[in-house]
């Protein structure tokens, strides 16, 4: 454990500080939207519904790249141990921690929900959605529940970080 300096301070601190926790609250709030937009859809799915319009915007192809300023997170925290003059280091364990939860976050992000998002994007653009191929249907409400359910996980991993963060044991 690292011998506890003065609290960092200063304009250049604050504004890295508050662009570190706004990718916190981004990803925070685009991860509850994942996961409960997944929800909505597999509901349509498995009701054979039609998509309402504000669904079909969410799906609409492309990289999610609100999703993505998650990735500012440990960016600004390297950049806040940085200018922390000594105050926080790379072995605390509340910073490697965080660490480790990011990782975990960006690995399930990366490698299940986001893939998972894309295979919808695919669906719900298609002529005719899901709702016409019940094989499909049962492909689509698969990947929408995927979605929802990583996107709770990294809610929890999110939420995590944050608590290490604050609570900085």
């Amino acid at each position: 454990m690292s011998a506890m300096h003065h609290q960092p301070d200063g304009p250049a601190f604050d504004i890295v500080l508050l662009l570190h926790v706004a990718c916190v609250v981004a990803g925070l709030v685009t991860t509850t939207t994942a996961a409960a937009t997944a929800r909505r859809l597999r509901r349509l799915i498995r009701a054979s519904a039609p998509f309402p319009e504000p669904l079909r915007r969410y799906f609409r192809p492309g990289v999610n790249w609100a999703g993505r300023t998650v990735y500012g997170i440990p960016v600004f925290g390297f950049a806040l141990l940085a200018m922390s003059q000594g105050a926080y280091a790379l072995g605390d364990g509340w910073v490697l921690g965080g660490l480790a939860l990011f990782v975990a976050f960006a690995l399930l992000a990366e490698g299940v929900m986001w893939p998972a998002e894309r295979r919808l994007q695919a669906a719900v653009g298609s002529p005719g959605d899901v709702a016409g191929d019940p094989g499909g249907a049962e492909d689509f409400a698969r990947d929408a529940s995927t979605m929802a359910r990583a996107g709770d996980v990294l809610l929890v991993l999110l939420v995590a970080g944050v608590v290490l963060m604050i609570a900085q044991p």
